[in-house]
Order: C-alpha cells, then sequence, then structure tokens
C-alpha cells in the first residue's frame, strides 16, 4: 500500500529564525500515528537548526538539491555527506528550477541520483514538461525521457528509495493547476514508464507526487485521484496555516 506523501519545499525562504518557528508548529501538529509521511525542505543555512527541532518527530528533513559530487574544488556546492551529517533523510533532485534556470540536464540529475542512493539518502526526482512542450503534445515524451535518463543505473532494489515528483513547469508559481484528471493521467502514464523499465510490481508501490500549485483548496480533489499518492508543495508550505491543511487533507489527523 502507498502510504501518502506530503513534501514542503521552501526554496529560497526563511530565515534559520523564522525556520525553525515554523518547523516547530508543524511538529507540534503532526503525530506519530498520521497515516503519512511527513517531510520539509528549509534552504541549506537552516538545516542544521531545523534538524534539532525535527529530531524524534514524525516529520523527516529534505535538502532542495545536492552536489554531484562526493567532496573537492566545487564551489558553492553542497555535498551529500554534509547533508547527511546535519541529518538529511529526503533530497529532491531535478526540480524544474534546477533543470530550466540553472540549467541541469538529464545526466548531471542521473548522477545526483545515484550518488544519493549510494549513500542512503531517499530522493525525490522531479520531472515535468514546459507549457510548450505541453501544447506541442509531447508532454509524456518529455516526462519519459527524464524518467529513463534520470533513472539509469538504479537497480530494482533501489528505486524503493525513489519518490516520482511529477510537476508540470507551467503550474509552478503560477496559481495554474493541471486538473486533477490531466494530473492523474501523466501519473498513470509515468507508472507504465517504470513497468517498462522495471516491472509491474515496481510500478504498483511506487510513490508518485504533484507538485505545482497545491493549495489546501485543490488538495482533496487530487489526492482523491487513484495515481496520485502525495504532493510537493512550493509556495502553500511556508506557512503553517496553509501548509497543514494541506497535510491534514483527509480530515482525520486535525485536532
Amino acid at each position: 500500500m502507498r502510504v501518502p506523501f506530503i513534501a514542503g519545499n521552501w526554496k529560497m525562504h526563511k530565515t534559520i529564525e523564522e525556520a525553525v518557528a515554523l518547523a516547530k508548529e508543524l511538529v507540534a501538529k503532526v503525530r506519530d500515528n498520521v497515516q503519512k509521511k511527513v517531510m520539509i525542505a528549509p534552504p541549506f543555512t537552516a538545516l542544521y537548526a531545523v534538524s534539532s527541532v525535527l529530531k524524534g518527530s514524525a516529520v523527516f528533513l529534505g535538502a532542495q538539491n545536492m552536489a554531484a559530487a562526493e567532496k573537492g574544488a566545487h564551489t558553492g556546492e553542497i555535498s551529500v555527506h554534509m547533508l547527511k551529517d546535519v541529518g538529511v533523510s529526503y533530497v529532491i533532485i531535478g526540480h524544474s528550477e534546477r533543470r530550466h534556470v540553472y540549467g541541469e540536464n538529464d545526466q548531471l540529475i542521473n548522477k545526483k541520483v545515484k550518488l544519493a542512493l549510494s549513500k542512503d539518502l531517499n530522493v525525490i526526482l522531479c520531472v515535468g514538461e514546459t507549457l510548450e512542450e505541453r501544447e506541442r503534445g509531447i508532454a509524456e515524451k518529455v516526462v519519459e525521457e527524464q524518467l529513463v535518463n534520470g533513472l539509469q543505473g538504479v537497480e530494482s532494489k533501489e528505486l524503493t528509495f525513489v519518490t516520482i515528483a511529477y510537476e508540470p513547469v507551467w503550474a509552478i508559481g503560477t496559481g495554474k493547476t493541471a486538473t486533477p484528471e490531466d494530473a492523474d493521467a501523466m501519473h498513470v502514464y509515468i507508472r507504465k514508464v517504470i513497468t517498462n523499465l522495471y516491472d509491474k510490481a515496481a510500478a504498483a508501490v511506487l510513490t508518485i507526487q504533484y507538485g505545482g500549485s497545491v493549495k489546501p483548496n485543490n488538495i482533496k480533489e487530487l489526492m482523491a485521484k487513484d495515481n496520485i499518492d502525495g504532493a510537493l508543495v512550493g509556495g502553500a508550505s511556508l506557512e503553517s496555516d496553509t501548509f497543514l491543511p494541506i497535510i491534514q487533507f483527509n480530515n482525520g489527523d486535525a485536532e
């Protein structure tokens, strides 16, 4: 059974003090008996401080990116060992902003994926098409290429530690959201690709999140779809008033 997975990507927001304050609010509300996984990915500067807040809680610590090398002369980069040293258990790789703003290609993303898995970090691998690619009718082709290239060399047993996040680029930070039907259709296609790459059993247990202007007012409809297993949340994860309702989308966890 796939466990719902709600992750907050704080991007380049929050001072250390602000990050700690929000983490404390979340820890107070997210209990161990919640039947879902919850993760937050603060900026690098706040990871250590937030890690102390999350210790022993039901909230996992994630990182927004990592280097493709373990160590060395890589000015401005953060290594997998540094992330593990501060208590990170998940790393987001291949986010659309890394791909389209900072020019990361599938080959670089694949190196990061394999390195993270080799060092026992869980991976959230992001895939998704631009508006132009969707309008040209090649959205599935783009997503398939990102999956095939991003998972190259990843063994079936390692796939257990991979979450796929489908984030249509045109829906990130724009207020636009793929319809639940469109999102679910792409999630179905992603399972088909995973079936071809691995097998049907691997595809059936794979967690696939949706990311793209997820809000409290659309999370229930998205999560009602059979193939949407969670959400990678951006702006709405920056305040407890908007993030907690997303975490508690089924009303079963609210106090």
